[in-house]
Formats: structure tokens, sequence, C-alpha cells
């Protein structure tokens, strides 16, 4: 039988870290709790009382799953809590819920017809004004709970909350979510050059990963980490998201920052496409390219750049001696992979030979 992994003992400053860090954290989550009726949600809904974050709108349910909600609802089974962020302007946006708001609303006062449902089969295919007047005044005297983050609730904790509540789900992911609560100007430049066709060719995503736009978190990981990994603590979404509202903020003030990323990530891209034989995939045939490797090898490349820049017009760059070597496949293996160490060592070990070779 195998033993369990002993875990050393915590030190004074490690317990110390940790104890300040759940301190940080615990300061952006106020709340309190509400109770809303469907009736009042519905109507609230209609008159646009509550804001839809754009990374939600573009999700919609199948109706078949909109019918399973609603039978969920009918049964009087519980419902998931709503949760939603009071803005400065005392309005309240949608942290997560818009689908089941969405739905009561299209139901209580549109013309939504229920599919076939499993147990209330006899209901099928009704709408809400089929139903008897008794029945539709219990439906809307149903009340389902909330919870309001206050206004001083920052976009990195209505980030991680959404994150947390969605991890499985289908709904939104990191990039999704990142993408519709920090428009601006450099993310704008991000959704842009994640579909420039050569980085397309020279980092293929699977069919799903496109969908949740994985090429738009490599480019993010790129400028992030290639713009230095000060206060990184071994959180990539965290990192990358403070990063991204940052670079908004300074673009706004100095445009022409836009042009100078966006020929930082182009020369990098046509350097990976004139030296490494398979640009970020692992062999010539390769459908994905791991985010270890990607980082390693674009970020380690850009900083080789950045201190060579004559690098970018060299005729030969040797990297056959090390790109299928056990040192390289060790230093973008997964496990610990966004650990600050693992980070560093795989963006140096690409920069580092890459100098070396030239």
């Amino acid at each position: 039988m195998k033993k369990p992994k002993e875990i050393a003992p915590k030190f004074t400053a490690e317990k110390d870290a940790a104890e300040e860090q759940i301190r940080e954290l615990s300061k952006r989550i106020e709340f309190y709790l509400t109770e809303y009726s469907v009736e009042l949600l519905a109507n609230k809904m209609r008159n646009g009382d509550f804001f839809v974050p754009p990374y939600q709108r573009e999700f919609t349910w199948e109706p078949e799953r909109k019918s399973k909600f609603i039978e969920s609802l009918l049964i009087g089974l519980p419902i998931p809590f709503l949760f939603f962020w009071e803005r400065p302007d005392g309005n309240l946006e949608i942290v997560d819920g818009s689908q089941r708001l969405r739905t009561i609303e299209e139901f209580v006062l549109g013309e939504f017809c229920l599919g076939e449902l499993e147990s209330l089969t006899a209901v099928s295919g009704f709408t809400f004004s089929e139903l008897p007047e008794s029945r539709q005044k219990k439906i809307k005297n149903r009340s389902i709970r909330g919870i309001i983050l206050n206004e001083h609730a920052d976009e990195q904790a209505r980030f991680d909350m959404f994150e947390r509540i969605n991890t499985g789900s289908k709904i939104a992911n990191k990039a999704e979510v990142r993408r519709g609560a920090l428009g601006g100007p450099f993310m704008d430049l991000i959704i842009e050059i994640s579909s420039h066709s050569k980085f397309v060719a020279l980092a293929p995503v699977p069919p799903k990963s496109v969908q949740k736009r994985e090429r738009e978190e490599l480019v993010a990981r790129f400028f992030a980490y290639s713009d230095g990994l000060e206060g990184y603590r071994d959180r990539p979404s965290e990192f990358v998201f403070k990063y991204v509202k940052k670079m908004n903020d300074e673009v706004a003030s100095d445009p022409d920052k836009i042009e100078r990323y966006r020929n930082r990530f182009l020369e990098m891209i046509d350097f990976v496409e004139r030296v490494f034989p398979h640009g970020f995939r692992r062999t010539p045939k390769g459908t994905a390219s791991p985010r270890a490797r990607f980082e390693a090898i674009a970020v380690g490349s850009r900083l080789a750049l950045d201190t060579r820049p004559d690098l970018a017009e060299q005729e030969f760059v040797s990297v056959e001696s090390w790109l299928n070597g056990d040192e390289f496949k060790a230093v973008t293996g997964s496990d610990g992979a966004n650990a600050i160490a693992r980070l560093r060592d795989r963006i140096g070990f690409v920069r580092d030979k890459l100098l070396a070779d030239a």
C-alpha cells in the first residue's frame, strides 16, 4: 500500500504569509442576502433594472434546458442563489444567474412554450398564460434568494466569483469573462491579434478550445509575462486580469503604445515561424499548443529579442539540439506549471538557449 506523501511542517513565516493572504482576499468580498419573488424578478428583467455583463449576453440556454429549469421551479425544487454586484449607480449587475433570470422573464412575461418535461409530463407544451390562474399566482409568489456583493467588490472579486461558481460549466471561462469584464483598447488588441493568420497557423488549438477563446488566453499571458512577473502569486488568472486592466488604462492615455505592443507580438511570431520548426506544437502534425510550451517559446523568444534585437535578422538560429531534449520537456511539464519558479525556469530556459545558440 502506497504511503501518503509527507507534508513538511509549516514555519511561522509561511503561516503568517498564508494568514495575510486570506485576510487580504477576504476584504474584497462583502455581501448581503435578499429575496425576490418570481414576479418581481421577471419585471425587473423586463424593465432593465438588472444589468447583464457582455460576457454573459452571448450565452443562451437551449429550449430543453430552459424547460427543465421551469419544471424545477414549478415542482418547487431549490433554485441556486442569484449573485449580483451593486453598482455605484445603485443598479444591480448580474454576476451569476442571467440565464435563469432571462428564462423566468421569457416564461412569465413572454410566450415561451415548455418542451417535453421529464416529471410534469402533463404540463409539456404549456405557456405561462395557459396555466390555471391560481397556478400563475403561485408561481409569481415563489421567492428566489440572492446574494449581493456591495459596491466595494472590485472587478477581480466579481471575476473570481463568476469563475468559481461556473467551474466545470459550459457558460464561460477565464478568457471569456475577461473579455467582457475588461473591455478597452488593450483588450481589443488581444482579441485582434489572437486571430492573426500567422499566429493561428503556429498555435493550433482544438475546436472546443477555439470556442473558449484559448488563443486570447495565450496572447494575454504572453503580454503579461513578457512585461515582467512582479506581483505574480502562482495565480495566472488574477495576474493576467490585473495586467490587462492596467494596460487598458495605460494605452488609453498613450495610444501609440498599442502599435508598439502589436509589433512586439508580431516580431515574436515572425521569429518563432523562422526558428522553431513546429511553431508551438510538440510535433509536426500536432493539433494543440500546450500552455506551458507556448509560454516558454513565446515569452522566452521575446525576452531574447529584447536582449539581442539583432536575433530578429539573424539568418540561422539553431534550436534542434535542445528543443526535443529531456531538459526542455522537464521545464515545460504540467506538474506545478503555474508556480512562479516553474514559470521563470521555462521562460528563462528558452531565452538563455537562444542567446547561447545565436
